[in-house]
């Protein structure tokens, strides 16, 4: 039987993420934090983590046999699992992000990443809870659980919930829905196509002006409707 992640929880720093590789000795662990000053999500963005206005938290645990692809998928499809109880709808926007809808469009909630450092994967996860940042020119806007109804949550039983899935990360209930699903139009930086599906590798099937496309999801960026 597997024991619970210790969870360390630090009242600011630079990230949880950064923490962990500082740390090789920490693991398995996990660390949420309360601030971060300098939190960054995939490719490189800098991800806004004030005091108090989310969950972030980073992991570290014994890398599973999965794609990097459906790996992190599946860790999201967690996180959607762990917040059921808000009653909100929640989505999965590939490859990776948090989503719901609000006002009839899609609003980002969360995001994670994962990096292999020697021996360990580290899962990092943001999750804006009672704040979201304003970030001009994104197509799918910022929010958070606050702007769709949801009262304060217990941010360190949240960290527990996910860390307890995800130290399986097995197949779970799919998300209520998927964006893009089979069917719709999507554009990217440099290209467009018609989604036909998510692969169980997890990258996402699409035709295009070149034919069918298997794209994974380090091929494109700036993924929008």
């Amino acid at each position: 039987m597997v024991g619970p992640i210790p969870l360390i929880r630090l009242a600011r720093v630079d990230s949880t993420q950064t923490f962990l590789r500082r740390h090789p000795e920490l693991h398995p662990c996990a660390v949420m934090a309360d601030a971060q000053t300098e939190g960054r999500g995939r490719q490189g963005h800098r991800w806004e983590s004030g005091e108090g206005q989310g969950l972030w938290l980073s992991v570290s645990l014994a890398p599973p046999d999965l794609p990097p692809g459906i790996l992190l998928q599946r860790a999201m499809d967690g996180v959607i699992a762990a917040l059921a109880p808000t009653g909100v709808e929640l989505g999965l926007k590939w490859p990776n992000d948090l989503v719901a809808r609000k006002d009839g469009r899609l609003v980002k909630l969360g995001g994670i990443i994962g990096e292999r450092v020697g021996s360990r994967l580290i899962l990092g996860l943001g999750v804006n809870l009672a704040a979201a940042p304003e970030l001009p020119g994104r197509a799918f806007p910022a929010a958070c659980l606050a702007d769709l109804g949801v009262q304060a949550l217990d941010r360190t039983q949240l960290a527990l919930a996910i860390l307890d899935r995800w130290q399986r990360l097995e197949p779970i209930s799919p998300p209520a829905f998927r964006w893009p699903a089979e069917g719709h139009p999507f554009r990217w930086e440099g290209g467009q196509g018609v989604c036909l599906g998510w692969e169980d590798d997890g990258r996402l099937k699409a035709t295009t002006a070149e034919g069918i496309q298997r794209i994974s999801a380090g091929d494109i960026r700036g993924l929008s409707n």
